[in-house]
C-alpha cells in the first residue's frame, strides 16, 4: 500500500482531474452532455479515435439517407387504416 505523503494540502487544485466532455465545455464551450433540442442529459456511449475510422464516417454521411425515399411507417403489427 502506498504511503501518504504528509504535507500542506493544495485547496485551490482539484481533488479529480476533469474528464474530456468537461473540458470540452471550458475551452470550446461545447456541452455535448446536453441535448440541444430539448435541453435533456446526453451520455457518451463511443470514442472514435481510429484516424481511418474518423476519415470514414464523414464519407458515409454524405452518401445521403437510404430511407429519406421511403414512407413513415408504424411499429410493428400496427394496423394500417387508409
Amino acid at each position: 500500500m502506498p504511503r501518504r505523503v504528509r504535507g500542506k494540502v493544495d485547496s485551490h487544485k482539484p481533488l479529480a482531474p476533469m474528464n474530456w466532455a468537461q473540458r470540452l465545455k471550458r475551452v470550446f464551450a461545447m456541452d455535448i452532455e446536453k441535448c440541444p433540442d430539448c435541453g435533456g442529459r446526453l451520455r457518451v456511449i463511443a470514442c472514435i479515435e481510429e484516424p481511418w475510422l474518423i476519415r470514414k464516417i464523414p464519407n458515409h454521411a454524405n452518401r445521403g439517407d437510404s430511407h429519406s425515399n421511403s414512407a413513415a411507417r408504424g411499429p410493428p403489427g400496427a394496423v394500417v387504416v387508409g
